[in-house]
């Protein structure tokens, strides 16, 4: 409530991941997710990887949009939309290089939104979010530029970089975890000062 209060348009809740902060139970994210009122969407992050269990996930958080934090290695996106119909999709491109450009553009093609965001899941600890660094901005608006579906940004987003964010990216919507946080939890000054930088750029 308190993200909502300051002008947050969807909240991101976080199932098990392998690394990274905000990590809650589901039974609780099923909690936010019932209570959330319209029209604020919900986002299930999920690190799984197979579909079956994605879709299982889902039917048992009940939030309005899945975000795959992963690659799938067993199922396909139409699986998921035959069996979660109404559900958005959003895919996570975490961007190391040049690769992740294409990487995004055919993930384009299947899902209602691409993320980019800091990480590495070659990693033996894959990180999936939640690292507070930036990453190649360059390379996140060369994203946006050739897909035709809204790009999300994320990564060391804080209140006082989210200006450079939307004038050097141009995103649909940013993405912000830990520069919105202090000692793991929601900082309301910081997401006061988040919002009134936003607010100034869009004017």
């Amino acid at each position: 409530m308190l993200a909502i209060e300051h002008g947050a348009a969807a909240l991101g809740l976080v199932s098990a991941m392998p690394s990274g902060p905000g990590v809650i139970p589901e039974d609780r994210i099923a909690e936010i997710a019932a209570r959330v009122p319209p029209p604020i969407a919900s986002f299930l992050l999920t690190s799984r990887q197979d579909v079956k269990s994605i879709i299982e996930q889902q039917r048992r958080c009940r939030t309005n949009t899945i975000q795959i934090v992963d690659r799938l290695t067993h199922g396909s996106y139409d699986d998921l939309r035959r069996k979660l119909p109404g559900i958005s999709m959003v895919q996570v491109i975490h961007v190391v290089g040049e690769e992740s450009v294409e990487e995004a553009i055919l993930a384009a093609e299947h899902v209602d939104a691409i993320l980019v965001d800091s990480g590495n899941p070659a990693l033996a600890t894959k990180e999936l979010g939640g690292t507070g660094r930036r990453h190649d901005w360059a390379l996140s608006r060369k994203i946006r530029e050739q897909i035709a579906i809204p790009l999300f940004l994320a990564g060391g987003l804080r209140p006082e970089n989210v200006r450079q964010a939307v004038e050097e990216v141009g995103p649909f919507a940013l993405d912000v975890c830990t520069g919105v946080r202090t000692d793991g939890r929601l900082d309301a000054q910081k997401l006061r000062a988040l919002f009134a930088n936003l607010n100034s750029t869009c004017a």
